[in-house]
């Protein structure tokens, strides 16, 4: 009997050396599928070798987070919540199943090394001694994310931290504690917090401090687990010798969560929870932290508010011109009207853009902001005829009208050519300059992909080599600038704004020690998981699939945008038959010969045979279509398709583009495909000068 009592205690404590494993990773999602997919597609890599296990929490997703963990990842261990409960509770639920000797706890909008997990579980195995730990974190343009290693905030750690004095001062001791950002990113050292995007603790520690803190119910939980840990008697540490990538802060942009109310409340929490034996210290910290949460609730309401204070200016600065250019001189009015003179107006005109949509759905649109000041002026006249008192000058409001009409659609004009995206409408053409990194059929698939996506704003300038093999070779009619070795000179020399990361052209540790190497460029990275269906970036994540084409009226099929594109196609196409043609014949023969084509074509277009802008003159579907087809529009002198000069467009590459303009045609789109031809035809002449 004693004999079987010892066979089932041994055969008990075999079972459970046997199910013991060395790490268990814990993943609380929350609305980041794709960065999800990336993350996890990492940590595999990063778990080849150690006997471990992966827990996914997903707090009540309604992105297909789900469904995209059971179909592609059925090994994770996948926890559904039926609520968002938050970043504590939830990794508590997983906490209490895992069976690994360290426990990381990671965000899903990460991306580690294939080394990482290992170099973490070896030094924690080195130094029993430290229950907890944390690496080099970098933010998606290679500088380092300062929340990585921490102090407590004691009182003159937390004043620094809330009144700005550890920015104006980082490298100084008495200031710059908080973030530790005074000692150096290259060395591993003892810290009292890390952050809580990547945390190994030891199974014992938590055993001992016991598990997270849910009345935090996003930040804060880490800085308090810390403390904890502190308190215990283990040590933290920051290790230097590996690192990862932080999405920082996607999951709260994707939910309805307050996020700068939730970051003070666990920052109020955690002074009443640890700081009470000073309670003139926990008082002013209160009070700061409500004086800054207030100021940054402020900021949230004003942030919106922008354009319109920039459309008050516009308006202000149009009724002092029209004043200066009738009246000789400004401030010509009674003293009483101009309180009403210079609010009035701006507050009309604000209020038909907000009519029009302009700050709802279509922030930076031009013909709604022409149509909705056009309109505005006409109110504004009408009601000078009401009130007397401020009736000085009809043409005072005609003249500002003109002036509002070109300056309010001219300042998002500008924007939008300088690459800024819109809200709720597509991208510049002059938005990205993007490098691709890899050069094998990935590298390839991707640029086609890309190339046809023109409302993403990529505009491919070359590939990036892993070797020096390829350097100078074209692809896909794009030429391999170099290899990862000079990416940084590549970026600098050609003004490069986007990297993408091809799929299995790096591994992850060569991915961000490139992103690591160029952390003083001002470029965004990205990367394209195996399954060629997303970019992973900062600032978005972009579809690379073909969207359904649902849409019914395509702009160039609709009234106004055919009306606008004549106007447009008359008065630019008359202007440069003025300006050319008198320098046309003064030019030598051989440019006259150049340009006749060119001046040709403008007579034909000021005619209205074919248009400035639209498919290439030789394709007879644009210029016999039938009744079945989709109206493309005329015929063009130059297009989205006559841009790729490479000659390497595939049919289904073209009909893109074709749907692409026929979907968002405007006056807007047509000035910048004639700016971008102008450019194109500039480099042109340069280098055959050259030769």
């Amino acid at each position: 009997m004693a004999g079987s009592r010892r066979q089932t205690r041994l055969h008990t404590e075999i079972f459970r050396r046997a199910s013991v494993l060395d790490v268990s990773v814990i993943i609380v999602n929350y609305n980041v599928r794709d960065f999800l997919h990336q993350a996890l597609v990492s940590i595999q890599k990063a778990l080849k070798g150690i006997r471990s296990e992966i827990v996914v929490v997903d707090n009540a997703s309604d992105d297909g987070s789900v469904e995209m963990v059971r179909r592609q990842f059925p090994r994770v261990k996948l926890i559904i919540n039926a609520a968002n409960f938050g970043f504590a509770k939830a990794n508590n639920i997983a906490l209490k199943q895992t069976r690994g000797k360290f426990l990381l706890l990671i965000n899903p909008d990460t991306i580690v090394q294939e080394d990482t997990i290992r170099v973490m579980v070896e030094f924690l195995k080195n130094h029993p001694e430290v229950g907890l730990a944390g690496c080099k974190i970098l933010n998606p343009d290679g500088s380092m994310e300062p929340a990585c290693r921490r102090s407590f905030p004691t009182p003159w750690v937390a004043f620094s931290k809330i009144f700005g004095l550890s920015k104006l001062f980082p490298k100084t001791k008495l200031f710059g504690k908080y973030n530790l950002t005074y000692l150096s990113i290259e060395e591993t050292y003892p810290v009292e917090a890390v952050s809580g995007s990547f945390m190994m603790v030891r199974k014992e520690t938590l055993e001992q401090v016991g598990e997270l803190d849910e009345s935090f119910f996003m930040y804060g939980e880490d800085l308090d687990w810390c403390y904890r840990i502190h308190q215990a008697g283990w040590q933290i540490y920051y290790v230097h010798s590996t690192q990862i990538i932080h999405y920082k802060g996607e999951s709260t942009r994707r939910s309805s969560i307050d996020e700068i109310h939730t970051f003070y409340e666990a920052m109020r929490l955690f002074v009443e929870k640890h700081v009470r034996s000073s309670s003139l210290f926990s008082m002013v910290l209160r009070m700061s932290i409500a004086l800054v949460s207030f100021a940054a609730f402020l900021n949230s309401i004003v942030r919106p508010l922008k354009i319109a204070i920039l459309d008050f200016m516009t308006v202000t600065i149009c009724l002092l011109l029209a004043e200066e250019i009738w009246r000789g001189g400004i401030f010509q009015y009674p003293a009483y009207a101009y309180p009403v003179v210079f609010s009035i107006p701006a507050v009309i005109v604000i209020g038909c853009l907000y009519a029009a949509g302009v700050y709802t759905q279509r922030r930076m649109s031009i013909s709604r902001s022409i149509v909705a000041t056009f309109f505005a002026y006409i109110l504004i006249s009408a009601l000078t005829a009401f009130f007397r008192d401020f009736a000085f000058s009809r043409m005072i409001v005609a003249i500002s009208g003109i002036f509002a009409m070109v300056l309010i659609p001219g300042w998002r004009l500008i924007f939008r050519l300088l690459g800024k995206t819109t809200a709720h409408g597509r991208g510049t053409l002059f938005g990205k300059r993007t490098l691709i990194v890899g050069t094998d059929k990935n590298a390839i698939g991707l640029q086609r992909k890309l190339r046809t996506r023109v409302g993403e704003g990529y505009e491919i300038v070359g590939f990036v080599g892993t070797t020096h093999k390829h350097i100078g070779e074209m692809l896909n009619g794009v030429q391999v600038l170099g290899s990862i070795d000079n990416v940084g000179k590549i970026i600098k020399k050609q003004k490069i704004s986007d990297v993408i990361f091809a799929p299995q052209a790096l591994s992850y540790m060569q991915i961000l020690s490139v992103i690591g190497r160029s952390r003083e460029q001002a470029v965004a990275f990205h990367l394209v998981p195996t399954t060629m269906e997303v970019i992973v970036g900062k600032a978005s994540v972009d579809s690379l699939e073909n969207l359904p084409l649902v849409q019914i009226a395509y702009n160039i099929d609709k009234p106004f945008h055919r009306f606008t594109k004549r106007v447009f196609d008359l008065v630019f196409s008359g202007l440069l038959l003025i300006t050319v043609y008198p320098i046309f014949r003064l030019s030598s023969a051989k440019e006259r010969t150049e340009s006749n084509g060119f001046l040709v074509g403008l007579s034909h277009v000021f005619g209205g045979r074919i248009s400035l802008v639209g498919p290439p003159l030789s394709d007879q579907r644009v210029e016999k279509p039938t009744s079945e087809s989709l109206f493309l529009g005329k015929p063009g002198l130059c297009g989205l398709v006559q841009l790729q000069q490479d000659g390497t467009l595939s049919d289904d590459e073209i009909n893109q583009y074709y749907l692409y303009y026929a979907r968002n045609q405007s006056v807007l789109l047509d000035l910048e495909i004639l700016i971008k031809t102008w450019l194109r035809f500039r480099d042109w002449r340069k280098k055959t000068k050259r030769k």
